[in-house]
């Protein structure tokens, strides 16, 4: 059975914004008494005992460089700025691409409901240093961007990871960009930097394309970034000099020896899920990995042949999931008790993007970017239980572990494996 294209998303599909108006009301979005357009819903702060900071890298002036943005335990005393959560137009332009709408219309209706959107993180703020702290690469889903998973990646910083979250070039983002060198004939922008932004948007299937082919040569370059972020923070670790091409004031050599080599997972979203497994065959050095409501379409058929040896938690929604997709997950993780699914009950899809806390109750469950579950239950459970995870696999000495049951599927909304009825298994 083939689900429509939206479903297999980060993104609950156009119908969210034919909605938007009504859904999301200017007093439903403002703060009380608020004449500003500063907004009602927030992205959730980090419950760890680190604050935390971000900041964006990108390297070389060519789309094969790097691109991500890092959370990092940081130092609480502070007067920087939340980091805008999208921080680009050119990404409102691509979200509407990617839900078939004219970019004028989609670019003002985003910048006016959630342009002012902030995310809970101090942007450069100065790395917070005295610790050497594991390190967990992210992989966003198809149609998202770097920073759409904030909620996650904040909680996981400062809970003392570093969290480099990479924005995928491989057009399965709704818009990225690389720098590259101003044409001389060209007039001279804003930045005097003699670069200027190249972007790239969301590629939609062509009339006649087998998406699982496009899907699979995306699924491999995205492993590849991720091996290639993973490489470009040891580096920095390492101590040796990285040029940002980006503007910022964030001291790069402050992580050098902050990052624990032995200590390396990777975690991603629908899309990122299958990246995830990618990255698994392809990398020893992550020693485990998180799939959240993995998309297994992308996956290729022989990394079902013993190709993935790392521990590997599926964290499921209960309304995504369908059998074709549980069994996959299935296969890769059979008799193998260091692979554990679970599913949490009454999320959805949209349960674990950002997008999940910046819309109102009503509409946010209308059009299911939200659940029957509170939002914040909905992430505390899948945050609470990859913690758990990471703690025993990474072998790190915190107090994750009062969490370990959530990973058997034992506790309130949560289930072991799928609510999902599979047929029955066929006889040997």
């Amino acid at each position: 059975m083939r689900l429509f294209p939206a479903a297999l998303s980060w993104y609950p599909g156009r119908a969210w914004l034919r909605g938007l108006t009504p859904g999301l009301s200017v007093n439903a979005a403002m703060e009380p008494g608020s004449s500003s357009a500063e907004k009602f819903y927030r992205i959730p702060k980090g419950k760890g005992p680190h604050s935390v900071g971000c900041t964006d890298l990108m390297t070389e002036n060519a789309v094969e460089g790097s691109f991500l943005r890092l959370y990092y335990p940081s130092c609480s005393a502070t007067d920087n700025e939340e980091a805008p959560w999208i921080p680009d137009k050119e990404y409102y332009q691509g979200l509407s691409d990617f839900l078939n709408m004219y970019r004028v219309v989609g670019e003002r209706l985003f910048q006016y409901y959630i342009g002012s959107v902030t995310c809970p993180a101090k942007s450069n703020a100065a790395f917070k240093l005295g610790e050497k702290y594991p390190l967990l690469i992210f992989s966003h889903g198809l149609g998202a961007f770097r920073t759409i998973y904030s909620a996650i990646c904040i909680e996981m910083a400062s809970q003392g990871f570093v969290v480099a979250a990479v924005e995928h070039r491989d057009e399965s983002a709704s818009a990225t960009y690389y720098c590259k060198k101003k044409s001389i004939s060209e007039p001279q922008k804003e930045s005097v930097s003699g670069l200027e932004k190249e972007w790239i948007y969301y590629r939609k299937l062509k009339t006649g394309e087998e998406e699982r082919c496009l899907r699979h040569k995306q699924v491999q370059q995205r492993a590849q970034e991720c091996i290639k972020a993973l490489n470009l923070i040891l580096k920095i670790n390492a101590g040796e000099e990285v040029t940002n091409v980006l503007n910022s004031n964030f001291d790069w050599n402050s992580l050098k020896d902050s990052v624990d080599t032995s200590r390396i997972a990777v975690m991603g979203h629908s899309f990122g899920g299958a990246t995830v497994i990618e990255s698994l065959s392809k990398e020893i050095r992550f020693r485990c990995g998180i799939a959240l409501d993995a998309w297994m379409l992308p996956v290729g058929d022989d990394i079902y042949q013993n190709s993935v040896q790392q521990p590997l938690l599926f964290i499921n929604s209960e309304k995504f999931q369908w059998a074709d997709n549980i069994l996959k997950m299935k296969k890769l993780s059979s008799n193998d008790t260091n692979k554990k699914m679970i599913t949490i009950k009454g999320s959805v899809h949209q349960s674990f993007p950002d997008f999940t806390f910046v819309s109102g109750g009503l509409i946010g469950r209308f059009f299911k970017l939200k659940g029957e579950i509170d939002p914040n239950e909905a992430i505390d459970i899948s945050n609470h239980a990859s913690l758990a995870f990471l703690q025993k696999h990474l072998s790190l000495k915190k107090d994750f572990d009062q969490w370990d049951s959530l990973v058997d599927g034992i506790g309130p909304n949560v289930i072991p494996g799928t609510n999902i009825d599979l047929p029955p298994a066929e006889p040997e």
